[in-house]
């Protein structure tokens, strides 16, 4: 395994995870947020039945554009260019798949699914749509025509998350218990790889995405049946070995993982109660934030200078700057440019730094 430079600690002040703005309004759990280009609006999709669009700059909803859906939400997308909205989800034997043109404001729903649909991609130019479901299938869709493009993808097991490659020519699948995960090609439809094994209906409670790098795919994982996933690993798309070190310090399930455009940061929840941010290259655990409910979901700002997640003991979505220290820690040059196909949106041992984190105490849930 190739060694590791450490950097420095961030500073250990006592800093809170304070939330600088609060969306209220879902009646339900909110299982999936989503950025709008340009990051002053974003959508979100609830088990209440609808999803809902947020101005940002105002910090309130934008009423006009709340959508109905017959069944519950479990996951919202904005493709790269602001052309397409999707809203997914459904019940144990009701898949509900919806795409909205933006400036026509024309809706088409998307039949294929049979059971409820748990995670949705868009490719980095736009044009497709992918689709995952407890039905065992991934769909790949043209968002311009409507039809099947490629799939279905008929995994070993019922579907979680699911992510296009920065190339849109493979597909990452992840099992919704965690794990299991395979690759597949998108022209020739066949698995190309998978590690892991089937659990059936064993459910994890762990809703993290996957995500690709240019190089490998990056997500929690269990290689233990009815483990705990306390532990995300790197993974070698052509093989599905495990490369580096893995991140480990949650004590249990992790919920929630986000990472950032350039690849510089990475967080992550937990049913511990906590949310932790990692330096992505070195490991290294620059803090950990203690929260008064588990996370249900979690995305990272375009700039990675706001953390933005759900709660599962209420039905509000909290935006909370990262500390400035944080960021100069892992990055202490401006970037300037980044991968265009990573979403808009989606252990107990100790971290590899030298010395443990900081932990923080985030204010009194409102």
């Amino acid at each position: 395994m190739a060694s590791r430079s450490r950097q420095p600690t961030a500073a250990a002040k006592k800093l809170t995870l304070t939330p600088v703005l609060t969306l209220e309004g879902h009646r339900n759990a909110i299982p999936s947020i989503s950025y709008f280009p340009g990051g002053k609006r974003m959508i979100s999709g609830s088990g209440d039945k609808t999803t809902r669009q947020w101005d940002l700059e105002a910090g309130k909803e934008i009423e006009d554009s709340q959508d109905v859906c017959e069944q519950e939400v479990y996951a919202v997308g904005v493709s790269r260019n602001g052309r397409w909205v999707v809203s997914a989800g459904g019940y144990f034997n009701i898949g509900e798949l919806k795409v909205c043109e933006v400036k026509t404001e024309t809706v088409r729903r998307f039949e294929g699914h049979s059971q409820r649909i748990n995670f949705i991609d868009i490719s980095g130019d736009s044009t497709l749509l992918a689709s995952g479901s407890w039905d065992g299938t991934v769909l790949i869709w043209s968002l311009e025509t409507g039809k099947l493009a490629a799939g279905p993808f008929q995994s070993a097991d019922w579907v979680g998350a699911i992510r296009f490659s920065q190339d849109s020519t493979k597909l990452a699948v992840k099992s919704d218990a965690g794990r299991l995960l395979e690759v597949w090609d998108i022209q020739t439809q066949k698995l190309d790889v998978f590690t892991g094994e089937q659990t059936g209906s064993i459910h994890s409670d762990t809703y993290a995405p996957v995500f690709w790098t240019t190089k490998t795919i990056v997500t929690a994982f269990s290689f233990k049946a009815r483990a705990q996933i306390k532990t995300i690993y790197q993974f070698d798309p052509s093989t599905l070995e495990t490369i580096e070190a893995p991140f480990k310090g949650h004590t249990q399930t992790i919920t929630g993982l986000a990472l950032s455009l350039d690849y510089a940061l990475l967080a992550s929840a937990s049913h511990d109660n906590t949310i932790k941010l990692w330096a992505f290259e070195s490991r290294q655990l620059l803090a950990s934030f203690n929260v008064l409910s588990t996370v249900r979901h979690l995305i990272l700002s375009f700039d990675s200078r706001q953390l933005v997640y759900t709660a599962k003991r209420n039905n509000n979505i909290y935006l909370c700057n990262i500390p400035p220290e944080i960021l100069d820690v892992i990055r202490p040059v401006p970037q300037t440019s980044a991968p265009k196909n990573l979403p808009l949106t989606d252990s107990g041992a100790r971290s590899l730094s030298e010395s443990q984190p900081t932990t923080y105490r985030d204010a009194p849930a409102s």
